[in-house]
């Protein structure tokens, strides 16, 4: 049996393993305190953390305590001031009308509250958790293959700059040991014969003489071994290795007429966040690109697709034409997953809408991994709401919601983006 231990340090104050218990045991309050934060805050600010509140009766734990066995005996006293059937004044006091300290809450309910901070990574975790993109698996990783470099060993020849000093010193050692060893043994037993010559009474001087040019023979030959040579020289070896890469393209569209004004675009904008940062989630590379339209369909950047305003009419498929043209120009679907997002108050030429319903269903959808479109009105739905019905049934990345208010735009998110049963 293999036991893991997890050593990574905490940071000051926290401990990651008691933080991680803690999410798991009061998931569902935090699931539903982050939920209602996202319909309080722009969701430009959804990359950060998120201070939530969960009520104190929610953390309360059992516990063992002594309970009151035995036989008792207790001298209830009696009452003196009311019958049965009088009624009782409500006490005089704070705005409760309860003698504690303190003011009560507003509707009557008070309860303390356990403040509790989320990270960034833990708040889109939360976010995200049940949610997937559609057809995701289809296309996950793209037929583009890029190299990235790795460390591949060790080899002999390289060039200066990728040289590994302790590896060739180990080499260096190493060899010089070995040429080495068996002459300085060799000589050590030659030293000590010559100091048992020296300290004799008669030593044997031609032996003595004989051992004294072997000796110094040896030392030259042990000298002469460099310290270094360039067999001991090892270089860092790097290899290519393929890495298969996913990339995404998000096209958003929107109507920029005059019935779009700008609180129609903002919610529009808030509603393209949550989706590029949940393909951001997916996908390594995501590359975003902005249509906006009126009678005519316009490729802007992201300040003019939010921000400027238009007068006169709106013909939709001007906008799906163009997104066609770039897709054949620059995003081959064959090596992109793209995505679309369409927002609109639902104004459209009525004669405009089937041409909108073809362009899709012949050249869009077949293309794209998801399509959604969300209608931003109060009023009911007109002629283009009624043609993209008609094409829920025959495509699976199809998709449309309505959005009424700012608080309606995470739930409609998740609605396009929920789990689909297996």
């Amino acid at each position: 049996m293999a036991h893991f231990i997890d050593r990574r340090l905490n940071g000051k104050n926290k401990s990651a393993v008691n933080r991680q218990r803690f999410i798991r045991r009061y998931k569902q309050q935090i699931k539903q305190a982050v939920s209602d934060a996202i319909s309080k805050r722009s969701v430009t600010d959804i990359d950060k953390g998120e201070s939530v509140s969960i009520p104190g009766r929610d953390i309360t734990e059992p516990f063992f305590h002594q309970g009151s066995g035995g036989h008792r005996e207790r001298v209830h006293p009696g009452n003196d001031q009311f019958s049965e059937g009088d009624r009782i004044k409500r006490p005089l006091g704070g705005q409760g009308g309860g003698s504690g300290q303190g003011d009560a809450s507003a509707d009557g309910e008070g309860e303390d509250e356990f403040v509790f901070s989320i990270s960034k990574d833990e708040y889109l975790d939360l976010l995200f958790e049940d949610l997937e993109l559609p057809n995701l698996r289809k296309n996950q990783l793209d037929k583009l293959v890029q190299y990235k470099n790795v460390r591949a060993g060790y080899r002999s020849e390289g060039v200066p700059s990728n040289i590994d000093i302790v590896r060739s010193l180990q080499g260096s050692l190493a060899r010089r040991v070995a040429m080495t060893a068996g002459k300085k043994k060799q000589l050590h037993e030659i030293e000590q014969e010559i100091a048992e010559l020296e300290a004799s009474a008669l030593p044997d001087m031609p032996r003595l003489q004989l051992l004294n040019t072997q000796a110094a023979e040896l030392r030259r030959r042990i000298d002469a071994v460099p310290f270094i040579d360039s067999f001991d020289l090892r270089f860092r070896n790097f290899a290519k290795r393929p890495e298969p890469t996913s990339k995404a393209v998000m096209f958003c569209l929107m109507d920029v007429s005059g019935s779009m004004d700008q609180a129609t675009k903002d919610m529009a904008k808030r509603f393209y966040i949550l989706l590029y940062m949940f393909l951001s989630r997916s996908y390594k590379n995501v590359e975003v690109v902005y249509i906006r339209h009126h009678t005519q369909a316009k490729e802007v950047d992201e300040h003019e697709f939010f921000y400027s305003q238009e007068t006169g009419g709106t013909i939709v498929s001007s906008a799906l034409k163009l997104m066609a043209e770039v897709v054949k120009e620059r995003y081959d679907p064959t090596e992109w997953n793209i995505y679309a997002a369409q927002a609109s108050d639902g104004d459209n030429w009525a004669d405009d809408s089937p041409q909108c319903s073809q362009l899709l269903a012949e050249q869009l959808l077949p293309w794209v991994r998801y399509y959604a479109y969300i209608e931003i009105t109060q009023r009911p739905h007109q002629s283009l709401w009624v043609e993209y019905e008609k094409l829920l049934s025959s495509f699976d990345n199809f998709a449309i919601q309505p959005i009424r208010q700012v608080s309606d735009i995470y739930p409609v998110f998740r609605q396009l983006f929920k789990k689909q049963a297996a």
